[in-house]
């Protein structure tokens, strides 16, 4: 069964009326008839299994969630007789070569993780299956599964214009602070920063205080900077989706990275500019450094893992506000179905399975992964209790950043072209950073590059 559409109808299930057969009908019915259900028993017995023996190829970013599901695999293949290779690589690896994989009509995989900062390319290029069908069909999906469930903000990047599901999200990004040595923050009688001055403010008063760095980010800096940029009233386009010409070199913009870049280089500790995600998350376990605003995945292993040094120095706040108001970094990443897979009804299985309320709530209670997207889980009394540190409920902060991004103002990131922008926001940053270019003439630069990027694409500006 592969390369076919799939329906209810040839996934096999019982028919109605065999279903709800009882015994004292069984009893009843006539030695032919009997023997026509007896000849087809074995039929319906393996339909339990549609797709045993089938073995679906599958590929994401190296991830905690990832290694929960490699482990928990087993079960899946007990429970459905397939075979599931889960290949799992770095980040900017595992995006490149689905890329390709995905613009070649490849069909090397069956199901792929939907990177955020890739999805709107690889939807609106058509190369990814829509799933609404399979997830609205009660032969495929039984209404346990409850599309419904997932949360909106998380879903809205793994959707079309159209308004059609093409994945369905297994972590939400949601951007908070986190003060990894808030006793320093409390030995200065300083509170946590509520606005883009108060950071300033903190960072200034707490710079060289037993040897701790004020401020920690990571390289990735078209994520880490958008959210500062529209706090100072600017945007990465005019307009998002409908209109993409580039505001990077706008008062605001240039404003939002001269300041950016300071917190960079006057509160970070040395190697900033280098750091990966990881890097700057054990700085913080360490105690070595402080302030650090970041999706909550990169935030809670500083109260949750054991070789973390600051579990009871920890505090959580949401993200702090500029003058045009706060405007947290919420995005997700999901499973989908390349357009050209081969196995979309086993691929599916396995997908319905892995998001299952079930296998989620085990995830999170059992392995304690933080970033689920249902909102069944997220509002359980059990996962505020889990998700309360320190005194501060980090399950409502996850909820009202993924509430805000709803209102549209991440859109600019879903776009198939932003990639190539984010490129030269990165580059930019680090110019201004380095001092090989002041903030003006970099940002200037980084808008006259990504005109020649748009255009190239395309798109009228």
């Amino acid at each position: 069964m592969t390369g076919e559409k799939y329906t209810g109808a040839n996934l096999g299930q019982a028919l109605p009326d065999r279903a709800g057969m009882n015994r004292r009908t069984l009893l009843k019915v006539t030695g032919a008839a009997a023997a026509n259900l007896a000849l087809s028993a074995p039929a319906v017995l393996a339909q339990s299994k549609p797709y045993a023996g089938t073995t679906i190829n599958g590929a994401s970013f190296q991830h905690v969630f990832q290694n929960y599901i490699q482990e928990m695999l087993p079960e899946f293949e007990e429970q459905s007789g397939i075979k599931v290779n889960l290949e799992l690589q770095s980040f900017p690896v595992y995006n490149q070569r689905m890329d390709l994989e995905l613009s070649t009509n490849s069909e090397g995989y069956d199901f792929c993780n939907i990177s955020f900062i890739y999805s709107g390319r690889w939807i609106g290029s058509g190369w990814l299956t829509p799933l609404d069908e399979m997830s609205a069909d009660p032969n495929m999906t039984p209404d346990a599964w409850d599309r419904e469930d997932f949360l909106g903000g998380p879903q809205s990047t793994l959707k079309n214009s159209a308004g059609e599901t093409f994945g369905y999200a297994w972590e939400g990004g949601a951007m908070i602070l986190s003060a990894a040595r808030n006793d320093v923050l409390d030995d200065a009688g300083l509170a946590l920063p509520t606005t883009y001055d108060e950071m300033v403010k903190v960072a200034e008063a707490t710079r060289g205080v037993k040897g701790v760095a004020p401020f920690v980010a990571d390289k990735l800096h078209h994520w880490n900077w958008p959210p500062y940029l529209m706090g100072f009233g600017g945007q990465v386009f005019r307009d998002s989706p409908t209109d993409l010409f580039p505001l990077l070199d706008s008062p605001e913009a240039v404003a939002a990275a001269e300041w950016y870049a300071n917190l960079l280089i006057e509160y970070g500790p040395e190697g900033i500019l280098s750091f990966n995600d990881d890097q700057a998350l054990r700085l913080q376990m360490q105690g070595n450094a402080n302030l650090r605003t970041q999706v909550i995945g990169w935030m809670t292993p500083l109260v949750g893992e054991d070789t973390s040094t600051v579990k009871d120095t920890t505090k959580f706040a949401m993200m702090p506000a500029g003058q045009a108001g706060a405007f947290p970094g919420a995005n997700s990443v999901g499973y989908g179905i390349p357009v050209a897979a081969k196995n979309k009804g086993a691929a599916w299985e396995f997908i319905k399975w892995a998001l299952s309320k079930d296998i989620l709530r085990r995830v999170v209670f059992d392995k304690g992964y933080t970033a689920v997207c249902r909102r069944s889980i997220v509002t359980d009394p059990e996962f505020i209790r889990k998700m309360t540190y320190n005194g501060v409920n980090v399950a409502d902060l996850y909820m009202k950043t993924l509430e805000r991004g709803e209102a549209g103002y991440m859109a600019y990131r879903t776009l198939p072209i932003f990639p190539q922008v984010g490129d030269k926001i990165n580059k930019a940053i680090e110019r201004i950073a380095t001092k090989q270019s002041s903030a003006a003439d970099a940002m200037k630069q980084a808008q006259a590059e990504a005109i020649i990027d748009l255009k190239k694409a395309g798109i009228k500006l």
